[in-house]
């Protein structure tokens, strides 16, 4: 039997102590704690700390993902391509001058603070905008260069010997204007929005034979070198055939019509059917159900 557990409240352990950890395994979706910002990972170490096997990545790397400024110089250690940055906690951006570049927030994730505005094509917009992430998100700005070039979504699934499940590409072809072609947050969260209309996902990306090669190498060295475990997804963009990493994201939306669903669609895999799959990667670590 399911039961299903909605987290209302910051001490979330006395929802899970009428359960035996050997007896249930915890499907952990979990993306924040009320009240507690950034507590994605603090979610995991309770769960953890009482006993339970979940599903998905270990506090630590739920811990480390949060920081983009970490998984980047993460990425750098294992010479996996990611667009050039630098970190501003201050308006001015002494030191870069390579354009279009894009600034993000550096502590967030689904897309948050991204709008065409984080698009930027010279020093006076970039300053700007540094400084609209220093007083709207009081967290420092990261600014990279803009890829201006296919996205894809790439969903990873396993332990030991990853699967890269099919490729899912956004399509930004309804866009002229560079400012526009990127997944901003109104793209994953407002249907009224030109980009939640616009963006089309193409299932599989069409790639040939030694792009796919290629994209599945970076990207499984990205997924090893984070640690994440049992699924992930990686966002990243291609230009002049180097494909480069923009995130690494180990608890990834799981919804029905989200990319590692229609993923796994794609590959004759129902929703149920990938859930209980992901359970069972979990399971192995339980020291009960991995025998059966």
């Amino acid at each position: 039997p399911v039961d299903v557990i909605e987290i209302t409240e910051s001490m979330f352990e006395p929802l899970l102590s009428d359960f035996s950890p050997a007896e249930k395994i915890i499907f952990n979706q979990c993306e924040s704690i009320p009240g507690l910002h950034h507590s994605e990972h603090e979610a995991a170490r309770i769960i953890e700390s009482m006993g339970f096997t979940y599903t998905g990545s270990g506090p630590e790397t739920l811990g480390l993902a949060e920081d983009k400024t970490r998984v980047k110089q993460i990425l750098e250690s294992f010479n996996i391509p990611t667009p050039a940055w630098k970190l501003y906690d201050y308006p001015s951006a002494q030191g870069w001058n390579l354009f279009p570049a894009i600034v993000k927030t550096s502590l967030e994730h689904c897309s948050i603070s991204l709008d065409p505005g984080s698009v930027v094509m010279n020093q006076k917009e970039l300053e700007s905008r540094i400084e609209y992430i220093l007083d709207n998100f009081n967290q420092p700005a990261i600014v990279e260069v803009f890829i201006d070039g296919r996205e894809f979504h790439v969903p990873l699934c396993g332990n030991g010997k990853v699967q890269m499940m099919p490729v899912v590409e956004m399509d930004f072809s309804a866009f002229s204007d560079i400012h526009d072609r990127l997944c901003t947050y109104d793209s994953k969260f407002d249907p009224l929005s030109p980009h939640y209309n616009k963006i089309e996902s193409r299932i599989p990306a069409p790639l040939n034979y030694i792009e796919l090669l290629n994209l599945e190498k970076i990207c499984l060295n990205a997924y090893h070198a984070i640690d994440c475990r049992d699924y992930a997804r990686l966002d990243v963009r291609e230009q002049d055939g180097v494909f480069y990493v923009l995130d690494v994201n180990p608890n990834p939306d799981l919804d029905i019509d989200a990319s590692m669903a229609c993923s796994a669609a794609h590959l004759g895999i129902s929703y149920p059917d990938m859930m209980s799959r992901l359970v069972k990667l979990a399971a192995q670590r339980h020291p009960l159900f991995n025998h059966k």
